[in-house]
């Protein structure tokens, strides 16, 4: 079964809009565990507009499932995780201003950067993912930096699945392919709801683990956070 991790950032975002600290994040990421979540993302941002750099260091003491931490690799970001040291890392070339990420890494033009900052990452016994669009030229140069697995960038599948599901699914499933072929684990991640998610699912049977934030917390303020995750793992089964 594919793993759903799901990201607080937009629990944070509520909680920050108010200051104070409700709703409270650490009891979030518990609850999610609890009502079946086999893992929490946080995407910390230089602004800390959503999830801070203190959740983070607190998110580390209360998460038992794995725990996900994606972001822009800059000296702050990595400084942190070496020092949380996370269950794995994921790579995201998001600018600071960018409103959420927009594009996966150019494995081929940041091949050095990408390798020792792999490498450095590794050497403190964390898994790595980077972010890449689905393009198979993209995906053997994240085989070459050295890479544990990478996360499909499914904002163009979700947006294309509303007209043509099987043209948006088909360049994900040639990358998905060719990863597995390198020997490369496979995440996905971005605009992924409860209308699209199944079909991605059947289509990448290799598929290890979804990263669902937005949607996920939106669909619980009618369904609720419990039920709502229980509606997600059905889709992924």
């Amino acid at each position: 079964m594919t793993k759903l991790s799901v990201n607080i950032n937009k629990i944070a975002t509520l909680r920050n809009a108010r200051g104070g600290d409700r709703p409270n994040v650490m009891q979030s990421a518990k609850d999610c565990e609890r009502f079946g979540a086999q893992g929490i993302t946080v995407h910390p941002r230089p602004d800390e507009r959503h999830i801070r750099y203190r959740d983070v260091y607190d998110l580390k003491e209360v998460v038992t499932t794995e725990f996900n931490i994606e972001g822009n690799p800059t000296p702050d970001f990595l400084q942190l995780v070496k020092e949380v040291k996370p269950d794995q890392v994921t790579l995201v070339p998001d600018a600071p201003d960018a409103i959420t990420s927009n594009a996966g890494w150019d494995t081929i033009r940041h091949k050095d950067f990408l390798t020792q900052t792999i490498l450095e990452l590794k050497e403190h016994g964390m898994r790595v993912s980077i972010f890449v669009d689905p393009d198979k030229g993209m995906v053997e140069g994240a085989a070459l930096v050295g890479t544990d697995r990478i996360e499909l960038y499914t904002e163009a599948y979700a947006t294309g699945y509303r007209n043509n599901p099987e043209k948006a699914i088909a360049p994900y499933v040639k990358a998905a392919q060719k990863a597995h072929q390198l020997g490369l684990g496979i995440n996905a991640g971005h605009d992924l709801d409860l209308d699209n998610l199944k079909y991605l699912k059947n289509n990448l049977p290799e598929l290890a683990e979804v990263s669902i934030g937005h949607a996920l917390i939106c669909d619980a303020l009618y369904y609720g956070l419990e039920n709502t995750i229980q509606l997600y793992l059905r889709q992924l089964k």
